[in-house]
């Protein structure tokens, strides 16, 4: 291509990171007794949030954020006794333009799969992303996220994002 051109993105066909590292896949979590055990109140870890979030899938790759090591479980942090879930996101690369659809991807699943009592933030690993600091203000405004759900084409993405693969 002549001139260099701008950034790949959703649609033009250019990738971004086209040959990214790809991390091997954590097993199943076992259930403990306990968890089955319906009379015994169960609180929501971080590995149950990360058993959330690990198979979102990534916007420009056939491969998941777990798979792109983009979410881990070290950074998932959860306080249910505060109904409180925090969850960093590193970007494969600094200058990544999904960074907002990755974020909005990870917060839409949990606000679907959790109670409503949680309060969620979602945010980029501190120092990973050039854009670091507007894409958590994005992620942060309830408005903001509420009107980019109302989208119906970022809508679509998302779904994509969350939809299984076969």
């Amino acid at each position: 291509m002549v001139g260099g051109g701008g950034g790949g993105g959703v649609g033009s066909g250019l990738l971004e990171n086209a040959n990214p590292l790809i991390y091997e896949r954590s097993g199943e979590r076992p259930v403990t007794a306990g968890e089955e055990d319906e009379q015994v109140p169960d609180s929501i870890d971080a590995r149950e949030i990360f058993d959330l979030i690990r198979s979102i899938n990534d916007p420009e790759h056939p491969l998941t954020l777990e798979e792109l090591n983009v979410v881990e479980q070290v950074r998932v942090q959860v306080s249910d006794p505060e109904s409180t879930v925090a969850v960093a996101f590193t970007p494969t690369i600094p200058h990544c333009s999904m960074a907002t659809l990755i974020g909005l991807s990870i917060k839409v699943k949990l606000l679907r799969s959790l109670p409503q009592r949680f309060k969620m933030d979602v945010h980029i690993t501190p120092g990973t992303h050039a854009s670091e600091h507007a894409v958590n203000k994005q992620l942060a405004d309830k408005e903001r996220v509420a009107a980019a759900l109302e989208n119906t084409h970022l809508l679509e993405v998302v779904n994509q994002c969350l939809s299984a693969r076969s």
